[in-house]
């Protein structure tokens, strides 16, 4: 099953090996980005450091099967970039039957964005795509670790306006 599908610019790193998998219970992690799935280089440092019992697999966004990993009898993390790689996993077939949850973690500031969170920054155009993803069906929190409490879509576009642009 997919137990969470999230947005972390930085992939495979501390939050996700000691926070989210075990809070999870997640056996695998699956990083589906294009970037990180042709650099030998990357590949090798976000596997290097997997606790025992935690499997990992990165590959490039199209080619993530979201069916096949929510058949699974065991728990995935499924791992993204950015959020316009949300709406593309959504092309590539994440449906809410798959996993409802998707969770922003960390997404850098770049101008144009506004803070919502000290790890999540979004731009206009990410609000909207969010929006797009919520109007589809899927649930959209944002956290940055599982004790955190998460704030839900319409307390992300409060804080958004709120910070004004």
């Amino acid at each position: 099953m997919i137990a969470l599908v999230r947005v972390d610019n930085r992939l495979i790193h501390g939050q996700i090996l000691v926070g989210w998998a075990p809070h999870l219970r997640a056996e695998a992690v699956v990083v589906a980005d294009d970037e990180a799935a042709k650099s030998p280089l990357a590949r090798a440092a976000m596997t290097l450091c997997l606790p025992p019992g935690l499997e990992a697999s990165i590959q490039p966004l199209a080619r993530v099967d979201f069916r096949t990993l929510a058949a699974s009898r065991c728990a995935v993390l499924v791992l993204v970039r950015d959020v316009p790689d949300l709406e593309r996993a959504r092309e590539a077939g994440l449906d809410p039957s798959l996993c409802r949850r998707l969770n922003l973690g960390n997404v850098h500031y770049a101008p144009g964005r506004r803070q919502i969170t000290p790890s999540v920054f979004l731009s206009e155009e990410e609000l909207a795509q969010l929006r797009r993803l919520a109007s589809a069906g899927f649930e959209v929190e944002a956290r940055a670790v599982p004790l955190d409490e998460p704030l839900d879509l319409p307390e992300i576009e409060r804080r958004f306006a709120a910070a004004g642009g």
